[in-house]
């Protein structure tokens, strides 16, 4: 019996397939093994197809797996949608008053969901813990792990009630006795025992608000939009709790011109969008470069231009991140690879947001949103909080404030100070003091106008070549000071993956399974997109024969970037279907190279 197993379920909105898929995972990863989800469902209210899948192992897993080990169909369309994904050998669980399926390339099951919950529960709405039951009696986890799992999500739901939960736990326990009395097993999975481990369990945006929280984060202003509106939701909930401020604006503009006042203020602030609502905030991501004012941005990326696929992946708002306003806007741009990272890079980005005083953006994508992973508990450790270069205080030079003027105010009045604060000096870094407003603060303008050092309105051509080259400076300066990605892999590699974003996973597992296969690989994924960590990628460019750059976009949007700035020719691999790479694609990638 293998300790692994990767399960697909598929039925329609309405049905419980995504409550079912995630008490599943959920319960499997408190019993104590490793799991990664891959969800997708309909865009529209009145609903539609949907699909979990969710990899289940003792060891950990990176990616969401390149065929269902099991397939759990709930109707006929379930089954025509699915099918394909279901590896030869498989198991297919199903309801036979629906539909009887047209192949035997795989062990089939059947089970009868709709006739178990309407006359043995006599409660339709129980069909998903009668496919839950199923599951566990079939191929695990314990029966218990489940019923834990939806007692505690029922105790917190405005539906709780005894009768409710009475009838969860029969269909959960006349399935599971069911499969076990009716079907004979003639399937290799099966989820044994395994030791528990500390684990948290989340997906990709409970990890954002979590990080955000441990940074510091006092103020959120945002507007609904799929996928990131679970963050603005979680926010509006815990952020006031601490002692921070949310804010729902009237639209993406309102909500980033809001984030920027309260960071003029002093107060580290974030907004969370989607695309759409990204390009609503292009005119103020310049204003906030151009005033050095920090703030952090989630992008949570979707498929297409316009409305495009609110439910479905894609990676292709890196050119928009990177290039989208008018003028030459310096800003920040770091990308998490897995669910950990979305608490990680949460800190790094508000201490590069302070540091470097301009706008990081954040990209993730719906998968990763959504993602569910089982992350050690010692990933959510306190950050260290690095705030910003303040005018009286050492500036990156070893000077004393702007200018290296003093600020005891003993020898200078408020006016001369005022007068004599150079709130966007000239330094080798490019990084200026600042002051936060407030009683017996220097005042100084934030706008959106060219200026001088001490903030007026300034049009000479000199001032504005000599003030442009000083806010790009501090990209330079992050450049030298932020962290290296390392290399995965073989050291001495003949082919080399370049990648970004949640395509990690599956490009690592690619890399594992190309080596096991004698061929010398090796990937290196970048976090931090701007400034681009121009060492390590040069160093690895060097070490192989041939780059490989696999990303979910038409356009190859990662390898134009490595195109322009090292006039490299990688091999793209593009995917831009809405549904992630699994490690199979990018290891086909591989081998055609070899």
């Amino acid at each position: 019996m293998e300790n692994e197993v990767t399960i697909r379920i598929g039925g329609e909105s309405g049905e419980g397939t995504i409550s079912g898929g995630d008490i599943l995972a959920l319960a499997s990863a408190r019993w104590g093994y490793h799991v990664f989800t891959f969800r997708t469902f309909p865009a529209e209210i009145l609903g539609g197809p949907c699909m979990f899948q969710v990899r289940i192992s003792d060891r950990p897993v990176k990616s969401m797996g390149d065929y269902a080990d099991v397939l759990v169909c709930l109707n006929k369309e379930a089954y025509d949608r699915n099918i394909r994904d279901l590896r030869r050998g498989g198991v297919l669980v199903y309801d036979p008053g629906d539909f009887t399926p047209e192949s035997d390339d795989f062990i089939t099951y059947a089970v009868p969901f709709n006739e178990l919950a309407r006359k043995e529960v006599q409660l339709f709405q129980t069909k998903n813990m009668v496919m839950l039951g199923a599951i566990a009696g079939l191929f695990g986890p314990p029966l218990e792990a489940l019923l834990q799992v939806v007692e505690s999500r029922l105790s917190k739901s405005r539906k709780a009630n005894p009768i409710l939960m009475e009838k969860n736990r029969l269909a959960l326990d006349i399935a599971y006795r069911y499969v076990r009395e009716k079907i004979d097993k003639r399937d290799p999975y099966q989820l044994g025992p395994v030791e528990k481990a500390d684990r948290v369990v989340l997906n990709g945006n409970q990890a954002v608000v979590a990080g955000a929280l441990a940074a510091g984060c006092g103020f959120f202003a945002g507007y609904p939009i799929t996928p990131a509106s679970d963050i603005m939701e979680a926010m509006a909930k815990e952020l006031p709790q601490v002692g921070g401020t949310f804010l729902q604006a009237e639209d993406e503009m309102a909500a980033l011109a809001a984030v920027l006042g309260a960071s003029f203020g002093g107060v580290r602030a974030m907004t969370a969008t989607s695309g759409p609502g990204f390009s609503l905030m292009t005119e103020l991501i310049g204003l906030a470069s151009m005033a050095e004012l920090p703030a952090v941005i989630v992008d949570a990326q979707r498929a297409g231009p316009s409305t495009g696929m609110p439910t479905k992946m894609e990676q292709a708002d890196l050119s928009f991140a990177l290039y989208g306003g008018h003028g030459d806007t310096p800003r920040m741009i770091v990308a998490p690879a897995n669910v950990a990272d979305c608490y990680t890079l949460m800190g790094l980005a508000f201490n590069m947001a302070d540091r470097y005083q301009m706008p990081v953006i954040f990209l993730t994508d719906q998968s990763l949103t959504a993602r569910v992973e089982s992350v050690d508990r010692s990933v959510f450790r306190p950050f260290t909080i690095e705030g910003r270069l303040e005018y009286g205080k050492a500036n990156s030079n070893g000077a004393n404030g702007a200018n290296g003027a003093s600020n005891n105010g003993k020898h200078e009045t408020a006016a001369a100070l005022a007068a004599s604060f150079a709130r966007y000096a000239y330094t080798a870094s490019g990084i200026s003091p600042m002051t936060i407003p407030g009683p017996g603060a220097i005042p100084y303008s934030a706008t959106g106008l060219e200026h001088n050092e001490h903030g007026h309105p300034d049009y000479e051509p000199e001032d504005h070549t000599a003030m442009m080259q000083k806010r790009f400076r501090k990209l330079e300066t992050a450049a030298q000071e932020l962290p290296q990605p390392e290399p995965y892999g073989d050291r001495e590699a003949e082919i080399g993956l370049i990648g970004w974003g949640s395509t990690e996973g599956a490009i690592q597992e690619a890399v594992d399974r190309a080596r096991a296969k004698g061929y010398k690989v090796a990937s290196l994924h970048l976090r931090i997109l701007s400034p681009l960590p121009d060492r390590a990628i040069r160093d690895f460019i060097s070490s192989v024969k041939t780059i490989i750059v696999p990303e979910c976009n038409y356009s190859g949007q990662l390898a134009n970037l490595l195109g322009a700035r090292y006039g490299l020719q990688p091999i793209r691999v593009n995917k831009f279907g809405g549904i992630p790479f699994t490690a199979g694609e990018i290891l086909r990638a591989i081998e055609e190279v070899c």
